[in-house]
């Protein structure tokens, strides 16, 4: 089975963020065989920085992170339309309505994410 990079906005507690493009804080987890081998956080600021500029330039600075860090799918409790098709056109896959334990998320979504090598 191949690992998959799963993208998570995450609370200072470890749990799934409230939103997506407002996230200040996002993890990056690479799950293998149901195991986390890599958790890594990041502050993006995303919850600063999405009202600076347009909502095109916000969605371009999300995707660069995304694309630079190999991301496959992406869980979150919310994110706008706009938001859900920007990541469809990039191939992602998409779970929304996630809560609780942030690293077990990671693990369920990437257990159903379709197999990437």
């Amino acid at each position: 089975m191949a690992t998959t990079v799963v993208c998570i906005p995450v609370t200072p507690d470890g749990r799934v963020g409230p939103s997506w493009g407002r996230a200040p804080r996002v993890a990056l987890a690479a799950v293998d065989a149901g195991v986390v081998v890599s958790w890594t956080e990041h502050d993006v600021r995303w919850d600063e920085l999405h009202d600076e500029g347009t909502e095109g330039g916000h969605h371009a600075r999300v995707a660069r992170f995304l694309v630079d860090n190999r991301v496959q799918v992406v869980a979150a409790d919310h994110m706008g339309p706009p938001m859900v098709r920007m990541l469809g056109s990039m191939g992602l896959g998409v779970l929304l309505g996630a809560a609780g334990d942030a690293r077990a998320t990671a693990i369920a979504v990437a257990s159903s994410a379709p197999s990437v090598g």
